[in-house]
């Protein structure tokens, strides 16, 4: 699903789903990392997209669901480190695929 353009680029933002409740509507994009490479390497441009989505106001907030055993910064993006570098990546939340799994069952997104 396009988001529209890449941080004012020519090129798309594409999310893979958008969950909506309410008249809240919620990006999700899911990395997968299965051995190490370069997935690791995009997440921080992925949450500066997603966080420009969310602050134009076309999405309440946003996801960045990584999931696999290839991640050697998964804990690192996780924790919340990333806030220290990127200053809008607070409108991100990194999880776990298990831990976004959680929340989806518990109704917590």
């Amino acid at each position: 699903m396009s988001t529209g353009s890449r941080l004012g680029s020519k090129g798309r933002h594409f999310v893979d789903a958008i969950a909506s409740k309410d008249g809240v509507d919620i990006l999700i994009s899911l990395k997968w990392q299965q051995t190490s490479g370069t997935a690791e390497q995009k997440v921080p441009f992925e949450v500066m997209c997603l966080a420009e989505v969310v602050r134009a106001g076309s999405a309440q907030r946003a996801y960045l669901v990584l999931g696999g055993d290839g991640w050697t910064l998964r804990d690192y993006y996780v924790s919340g480190a990333l806030r220290d570098h990127l200053i809008h990546s607070s409108l991100v939340e990194v999880v776990t695929l298990e831990a976004f799994i959680r929340l989806a069952n518990n109704g917590q997104l």
